[in-house]
């Protein structure tokens, strides 16, 4: 049985197959390296089949997407993927057993593995939206 398909309010906004693509890039970040830095980085990027502008975006993005900006939002992430998770498998397992099936394993690590792909990305725009929130009230006062 492959994954069940979890609908709304539980299925991601985010998907990898539905992320669109990129927006027209139009700024320009420059950094200084040493001649042994740049052969570096460069025979990384050609080993990974990109150009080195592709390699330095991507990997630029990936640290800055993967960490958190302080304790706070890392704990807002666990919790939130926590949140995912637990939900989603309550969900599929209820349904899997309506259906008379089980849960496969690859189900619940699929269900994980898309917590974890979205959390820190999640756990931002809460803390955004809850900070942008209080600066309302606050001004408001």
């Amino acid at each position: 049985m492959s994954t069940p398909h979890l609908p709304f309010p539980f299925q991601s906004e985010t998907s990898p197959r539905h992320e669109t693509k990129p927006g027209l890039r139009t700024k320009i970040v420059s950094t200084r390296l040493t001649p042994g830095e740049l052969a570096e980085v460069e025979a990384i990027a050609e080993s990974s089949g990109q150009s080195l502008a592709e390699w330095l975006r991507e990997t630029a993005l990936g640290a800055a997407r993967r960490r958190p900006a302080d304790p706070l939002e890392l704990l807002l992430a666990e919790v939130w993927a926590l949140r995912y998770t637990l939900l989603n498998l309550f969900y599929s397992n209820a349904k899997t057993a309506s259906e008379g099936t089980q849960l496969l394993p690859d189900s619940i690590v699929k269900i994980r593995d898309q917590a974890d792909a979205e959390k820190f990305q999640k756990a931002s725009k809460i803390l955004a939206e809850f900070l942008a929130r209080e600066g309302a009230k606050r001004s408001d006062k």
